[in-house]
């Protein structure tokens, strides 16, 4: 006897490819939505898919009508901020952690 199991909620990221599709029964591209926003080369926005570009990342979920946490949940924390990506997200674990005992705030 087969029961269904309802699904967990994934915090996978989108695959480029859905992103794509989802805009695409939108009726619009990432060429569409470069040209909306004044930008000549729609490369900005397909980077957006890959790597963390805030702006372009909004741009692209209000066209599709969510919130970007709801496409790139690995860039936000819970509360729907933004985690802090590359060096300042190295730069402030690095500052959180004390050293031989000290934190090295200045004084």
């Amino acid at each position: 006897m087969n029961a269904k199991v309802a699904k967990k909620a994934s915090q996978e990221d989108w695959h480029p490819a859905d992103v794509i599709c989802a805009l695409r029964k939108k009726k619009t591209t990432l060429r569409a939505l470069a040209t909306l926003h004044g930008i000549k080369d729609s490369s900005s926005f397909s980077a957006a898919l890959v790597r963390s570009l805030p702006t372009n990342e909004k741009r692209i979920a209000d066209a599709l009508g969510i919130h970007p946490m709801v496409i790139w949940p690995s860039r936000y924390n819970e509360d729907g901020t933004r985690k802090l990506q590359g060096f300042r997200a190295v730069q402030c674990s690095a500052a959180a952690q004390p050293v031989n005992g000290y934190l090295g705030l200045a004084a």
